[in-house]
């Protein structure tokens, strides 16, 4: 038994071909909120105050659909989503519809020590933000030229844009009665962190801004305890692709129950949860069990993560096979 940690940055139809100025800040971000989560977890800061910590500076990293790298719904606004979960506890808090908060997953902590709720979305989480003296800025700070470009790729296609990958190229000879979102509706580039100390205490925090060009006041599974993320005695459990698929399956929780209810180990109820139970190019996690082991399977093209264990391993990769470092 020993600490561990990991986290990503996104699973989906991430191109072999992704341009190195889209990569290359994306690996060396996740090489830095890495090394803060190990620094935290060896000066003994306890699971949930790291998960807390690495996904807050994933937050402010404008590289990543969460906080400052916020995607744009249709209406071109903000509404950012976050969850943290305490395994040792089951205590919990997740928020929805933000659009000024500055980090989602302080003010999801929040819901969670300081209310009798779980969860508080839209104008009632944002009071709340004001009422507890968080972080809050003009809705502007969250809108990044990039993002805006994203946006007016997706609305010209009439589809959701997805990320990472090349824009969609309008196809005037599809059905206009197609549903807009039939080509995906992948999160990719939402965050998440999940980690475990020495005595086996968990926990998991995820948080993003949810597609480009969603419907408002569409919601994810990143807020949703049990779908985006999950923490319990047996592992903690990060989620990332394509939200419905990741809610209909309740990826997060489906892993913790395999493992409890029928013994399987972390990697293979990950990998059961993942390979079998989800369908293809749907979903990745991020996971860690009580014993200090990881698990970061994937369905899709690829999934920009990165873990390290009290064993001196470490790993940032993005697809398979392709070690960063």
């Amino acid at each position: 038994m020993g600490w561990a940690i990991a986290l990503h940055g996104g699973a989906g139809d991430i191109p072999y071909s992704l341009p190195p100025e889209r990569r290359l800040p994306r690996e060396e971000a996740l090489r830095h909120c890495l090394q803060i989560g190990v620094k935290a977890l060896k000066s003994n800061m306890p699971p949930l105050d790291v998960v807390e910590l690495v996904v807050r500076e994933l937050e402010n990293i404008p590289h990543f659909n969460a906080g400052r790298g916020s995607v744009l719904t249709n209406k071109g606004t903000v509404e950012m989503e976050a969850s943290i979960m305490d395994g040792n506890t089951m205590k919990c808090g997740a928020v929805s519809g933000l659009t000024t908060v500055v980090n989602a997953v302080s003010l999801a902590r929040l819901v969670m020590d300081h209310t009798p709720h779980i969860y508080l979305a839209f104008d009632g989480a944002e009071e709340f933000a004001r009422q507890q003296g968080v972080e809050t800025s003009d809705s502007s700070h969250f809108i990044t030229p990039e993002n805006i470009e994203r946006l007016n790729q997706a609305k010209d296609a009439n589809r959701v844009q997805i990320d990472y990958t090349q824009p969609f190229q309008n196809d005037t000879t599809k059905n206009e009665t197609e549903a807009p979102f039939a080509n995906g509706d992948s999160q990719i580039g939402t965050v998440g962190c999940v980690a475990v100390d020495s005595n086996g205490n968990l926990a998991s925090a995820t948080s993003t801004g949810g597609l480009v060009n969603k419907m408002a006041g569409r919601i994810g599974d990143t807020p949703v305890i049990g779908a985006g993320t999950y923490a319990n005695e047996f592992c903690a459990v990060s989620a990332t692709g394509k939200g419905e698929a990741i809610i209909r399956g309740t990826v997060a929780r489906d892993v913790a129950a395999m493992m409890e209810f029928k013994g399987l180990s972390l990697k293979e109820a990950a990998d059961c949860v993942v390979h079998e139970r989800t369908p293809k190019g749907n979903v990745g996690l991020v996971a860690v069990s009580a014993a200090g082991e990881v698990a970061m399977p994937y369905n899709t093209t690829g999934m920009f993560r990165a873990c390290a264990t009290e064993d001196g391993y470490s790993e940032i990769a993005i697809w398979p096979d392709t070690k960063v470092e």
